[in-house]
């Protein structure tokens, strides 16, 4: 098409519309601590979003679309989030669980299974649909599991497992 036909107001106005946050097929399992994270995001994007929409035509515009792109994500997140009742057993590892585990050369890592948007690996806090996460999901201590990593993969031993 030649240029003289496309028209450059709607061009630049689609530009400037932020990316859609990217929201993952699998289960929204939260943990309390996961779920009231939610709602502690979401009120704080609500608030940021009044104050620019109270600026009225002085408000900026591209961090108001930004701001409703975030409303929409952490609104859907809370409205499918699926509270996981923390384990009162610690025979296996379920989402919630603290797992020490030992890799093949000895070395002891301790992490929380979690869900998505509460995971923070260099806090512990793991995502359970992670590789890692998946291959602790549902052991038992002293169970050898694969946890595949895309640098290669390594067998993990789960030394203790602890009630979230």
């Amino acid at each position: 098409m030649s240029r003289a036909f496309v028209n450059e107001d709607n061009a630049a106005a689609q530009a400037d519309q932020p990316v859609e946050r990217q929201v993952s097929a699998q289960p929204n399992y939260v943990t309390p601590a996961g779920l009231a994270q939610l709602q502690v995001k979401l009120a704080e994007v609500q608030n940021l979003l009044n104050e620019q929409s109270a600026k009225g035509e002085l408000a900026d515009k591209q961090r108001q679309a930004d701001l409703e792109r975030d409303w929409r994500y952490f609104n859907q997140r809370l409205q499918s989030a699926q509270l996981v009742v923390p384990a009162s057993s610690t025979d296996k590892v379920q989402i919630g669980a603290w797992v020490t585990f030992a890799d093949e050369q000895g070395n002891e890592q301790r992490v929380q299974l979690v869900g998505e948007d509460q995971a923070d690996a260099a806090s512990g806090l793991i995502n359970w649909g992670s590789p890692l996460g998946r291959a602790l999901l549902g052991a038992q201590v002293g169970d050898e599991v694969l946890w595949k990593r895309p640098a290669g993969d390594w067998v993990i031993e789960v030394l203790s497992i602890e009630i979230g």
